[in-house]
């Protein structure tokens, strides 16, 4: 997948928006949730490469990380609660819209 295409996906998700929050920074993208703003997913360039920040269980991250090699201890988040996808041809695109949906709904309260 690739940054417009995940993009997309957060948008199907219902009453969402994408958020540029971060001043001169118009490549970071936040995806919110419209009725408490939370965020549910960051996309951002690091080192020339995508990362998608996602909200996790705390004890699923343990097995996330253990079982994909793309998916490492949150970039510049809380580390318990948030993981990334470093985004490339390697990443399953299912596993990346699951774990987008559950961090929808994990940030919906």
């Amino acid at each position: 997948m690739n940054k417009d295409e995940i993009v997309k996906f957060c948008l199907t998700l219902p009453s969402t928006f994408e958020d540029y929050p971060f001043p001169n920074d118009s490549i970071s993208t936040v995806m919110k949730h419209t009725k408490n703003r939370k965020w549910f997913a960051l996309l951002m360039e690091v080192k020339g490469e995508l990362y998608l920040n996602v909200k996790t269980e705390p004890d699923y991250s343990d097995i996330l990380r253990n079982t994909y090699d793309y998916i490492i201890p949150a970039y510049h988040m809380n580390k318990e609660h948030w993981n990334t996808i470093v985004v490339s041809n390697k990443a399953d695109k299912t596993i990346i819209k699951e774990l987008i949906s559950q961090s929808y709904e994990l940030t919906k309260k």
